[in-house]
Order: C-alpha cells, then structure tokens, then sequence
C-alpha cells in the first residue's frame, strides 16, 4: 500500500468527518439540561480562576472530573464564550476518534477494512449527533477506544496512559472497562501469558501518576463530601437506583443500538456473527472487539439508570467489525449480504421516516415538511440500494450510506433541530427575560432550565424546588419566576391573579409577580 493511498485515505475521512461534525456547529443555542451545564461550569472556571474545583451557580459542582471542563474552557479562550466553542472538544474529538478507528483498523485489518471503519464510525447516527453536543460522551469514547485498542495492539503504556485520562474524564467507568474488558478478553482466550507483558507495576504507576492528581487534591480541598457526592451518589447511586424510569426497562439499548447505528445496523448482527464464528489469523482481534461491544452493552443494561449517550463506547469496536466484515465480503464477492442489509436497512429507514412524519403531525408542526424532505430522501436512498445490491455493487451500496448521512447530518441541524430547540433551550426566553429584569428582584427558575438560563443570562436565579403554587403563597417581594407551562396553567385563577405572563416559548412561561398586586 502506498503512502498516497493512505493519505488519500486519511483526507477521504478528515473531509467526512469535519462535515458530520464541524458543519453548523454552532447554529443553535445549547440544549437544556445538559450542554448548558458543561459550558457553565468551564466558563466558571475561567471567572473564578480555579481549574481544580468545577462550579456552577458560584457553587462547588461533584458531578464529573474535570476533563470535559478543562477542554471547553481551553475553548473559551481560544474562540470566546458560546456554543460553538462549547461544542468544540466534542467535534474535535468524534473527528480523531474515526481517525484513531481508521489507523488501528488499517493495521489490524487491511487498509480497506481501515477506511471502511472509520467512514462508518463517523457516520453512524448516534456517533456524529453527540460529536456535535457540548457532553462529556464524546470525550470518554475517544480514551476508551484509544485505550482498549492500544491493549489489542500491545501497546502498553498506552493503554494505561489512555485509560487514566478517561478516569479523568468521567470517573470509575474508565477503571471498569479498562480492566473487565481486557480481563474476560485474556480468561476467555486462556492467553494468561499477556499478564506478563502488560507492564502491571509500571504501567500501574502511569495510570496513578495522571489519574490519581485530581481526586487526592478534590479530597484533600473538599474531604468526604466530594467522595460521598461523586463516588456515592453520582457513580454508586445511580448504577443502583434508576434516575429515570427508563432504569427499569432491561430492552432499553435496544432500540437505542438500532436508530443509533443507523445506518450500519443493516450490517451489524451478521458481523458479530461472522466474528463468531470466525478461523482466521484475525480471530483474536475479532474476539476483542466482540468481548468490547458486549461488555458495554451488558453493563449499561444492568445499570438503573440509563441514558442514551452512554452507550456510545460500543459504537468503535462495532465500526472495526462491520467494517472487516464488509470489506472480507467484498473480496469474497459475498453479495447475499447486501441484500439482506437493505432488507434491514428499509424496515430502519421506514421507522425513522414516520417517527418523524408523526412526530410533525402531532407534537410539532413545524416538522412537518422537514420530515417529509427527510423521508423523500431515505426513500430514494433506499431505493437506490436495492438496485446497486441487484447490480451487486458494494462501492456504491457503501458510497450511497456515506452520502444519505452527509446529507441528513448536515439537513438535521439547518432544519429539523431548528423546529424543535426552542422547546430544549432557554436563549430566546433569556432575551425576553433581559428586556423586563430590573436588575435586583429575586429569580426563581425550574431546576431543569436553570444551567441554560445562567449560562445565558449570568444571573444564576434560584432553584424553585416547591411547587408553583407553594412559592407563590410564600413570596412578598417582587420575583420573576421561569417555569413549565403547564404548571403555570395548573394554577388557579386567584394565585395566576398574583402573576404578570411577560412571554412564553415552547412549553416554557416568564412570570413576574409585584409586591403591590
């Protein structure tokens, strides 16, 4: 293979992957609850000149190690403070890891097998949405994979290295994939020989070195309340007991790994099959990568809480094996595979296209016709496959995926978030806020929109944990108060009497109540 292939490669990639992710990235304001929450607490950082403690509302903040936060202040600085830089480190990082996914897979695989991965990787619905979201999913995907593939590489003190940044960046997770994954990996091979040459003491003493610097000093500044709030609450607590209902439907990754992998998931189940049952001189890494994807999977299914982001450290081992197992079926002239993927990749597509139809139907109006565009446009991308898997034509089945999420990456933010932000975002009731604030009556806000309103406003207001109709009974003073609008429409007549409604956007109300009325 020559060097101009592989830079070929290389630019092939970098090109998709900065449109997916790099494209419009910041067009729209930070979605409540969570971006707001990361861009608030680095910019806090940067105003309180301590990189060490991470704040919001001024207050010391145990949620996560300070990784993502570091990242976005760096951010900040560079680019000044909103939501593009914000949403930086995430793009930046889904843009290396499809790159770190390409080189490991070149290497393990083939050059073809490499590309195939990488274009995959980056392409994958759930994979490029959070690399365009100020969330810290994005940043603890890229230390695993580089992590766990320098393990399969043997590249030791890189592995170690790789994983104690991801300790950094999100907390025990990081130990715990970095060593079950390995661990099961080495007992189902029955390769107790690796134990010796993984460097166990020194590498140990790598990981310690970077890991370990944060959490002594987090200790040593804020004593058993950090432990007790991050260690107990935010890791124990929330694997034990479900934060969301969510928690107690054991199928919920299901669907996730189906519309997430999208549009790969036509090709996934026969891929960790095919690895199965695999002979080759590539079954030791297929059987990795298997043990990887799995191991998330069951991790997070037996975990009470859930969310769809956590997930998405399973996405890289699965590229790597759909990848390979494209690229093995393509040498082999296995066209049968094609047909049964566009097979799935109809039944997928036709879901997405109605959710979205339905979704513009009933909930939001305005989806409508973005949804309908969107579905035109599946329909004549899966068309176009059946034909190109009747002319047998692997090339342009794969280039037909690669350009559908082109375009329904770059589609999602001009026109189909666009609709439906307002309802997740509290930049447009902010500017409403501005024009009516005196500048010194007290603000109550809803917990769920408050890391959006400081981040916007700068004015951190008061969490209004008690019921509307409870805090207004309590308040005498002038206060504003920026809550649901359907708890505002819950009260009655008389305590809506003591209310002024300013404005509303999309389910949310900005009330002001005078002392005088």
């Amino acid at each position: 293979m020559t060097n101009k292939r592989i830079w070929l490669n290389i630019a092939l990639l970098l090109c998709v992957a900065s449109i997916v992710t790099f494209a419009y990235l910041g067009s729209l304001p930070l979605l409540d609850p969570d971006e707001p929450v990361y861009a608030e607490t680095a910019r806090e950082m940067l105003q309180y000149h301590d990189f060490i403690s991470p704040r919001i509302y001024g207050d010391f903040w145990y949620d996560k190690p300070p990784m993502y936060y570091w990242l976005v202040a760096g951010a900040f600085k560079i680019f000044g403070v909103g939501e593009f830089a914000a949403r930086f480190p995430s793009a930046l990082l889904a843009t290396a890891g499809a790159l770190l996914v390409y080189l490991s897979g070149r290497k393990l695989f083939g050059e073809r097998a490499g590309i195939l991965s990488g274009l995959i990787l980056t392409t994958s619905l759930e994979y490029f949405y959070l690399g365009k979201a100020a969330v810290t999913d994005i940043t603890l995907t890229f230390f695993l994979t580089a992590a766990l593939l320098a393990f399969l590489q043997r590249k030791y003190y890189f592995f170690y290295g790789c994983a104690a940044l991801a300790v950094v960046t999100k907390g025990p997770i990081g130990i715990i994939f970095c060593s079950v994954i390995p661990g099961l990996y080495i007992l189902l091979s029955g390769n107790w020989a690796l134990i010796k040459r993984m460097k166990v003491l020194s590498g140990t003493l790598l990981f310690a070195v970077i890991a370990l610097p944060w959490y002594i000093l987090m200790y040593y500044y804020h004593g058993m309340d950090f432990i007790e709030t991050f260690l107990g609450f935010h890791n124990i607590t929330r694997f034990l007991q479900p934060e969301h209902s969510s928690g107690t439907l054991w199928y919920y990754y299901v669907p996730v790994i189906i519309f997430g992998f999208f549009p790969w998931i036509a090709f996934m189940v026969q891929a960790v099959y095919a690895a199965g049952k695999d002979k080759s001189d590539n079954q030791r890494q297929l059987g990795f990568l298997v043990i990887w994807a799995a191991t998330v999977f069951v991790f997070f299914t037996f975990s009470q809480t859930k969310l769809i982001s956590y997930i998405l450290p399973m996405y890289p081992p699965l590229a790597l094996l759909v990848g390979w197992y494209i690229d093995k079926a393509w040498s082999e002239n296995a066209f049968s595979i094609l047909k049964w993927a566009t097979v799935i990749f109809t039944v997928v597509a036709c879901i997405l296209e109605a959710g979205l139809i339905y979704a513009g139907k009933t909930m939001t109006p305005n989806l409508y016709f973005p949804g309908i565009i969107t579905a035109v446009v599946f329909a004549v991308a899966n068309i176009l496959q059946w034909w190109l898997s009747y002319k047998r034509n692997f090339r342009l089945v794969f280039a037909i995926n690669i350009i559908l999420m082109l375009f329904f990456s770059t589609y999602l933010v001009t026109n189909l978030l666009p609709t439906i932000t307002p309802a997740f975002s509290m930049k447009l009731l902010v500017e409403d806020f501005n024009q009516y604030y005196d500048g010194k009556s007290q603000v109550y806000v809803t917990k769920s929109y408050r890391p959006g309103f400081m981040f916007y406003s700068g004015i951190p207001g008061k969490e209004k944990s008690d019921a509307l109709r409870t805090k207004l009974l309590g308040v005498k003073e002038d206060a504003f108060f920026i809550v649901s609008t359907k708890e505002y429409n819950e009260l009655p007549a008389d305590l809506q009497g003591k209310v002024i409604v300013l404005a509303t956007h999309e389910g949310k109300v900005l009330l002001v109540h005078k002392s005088s009325s």
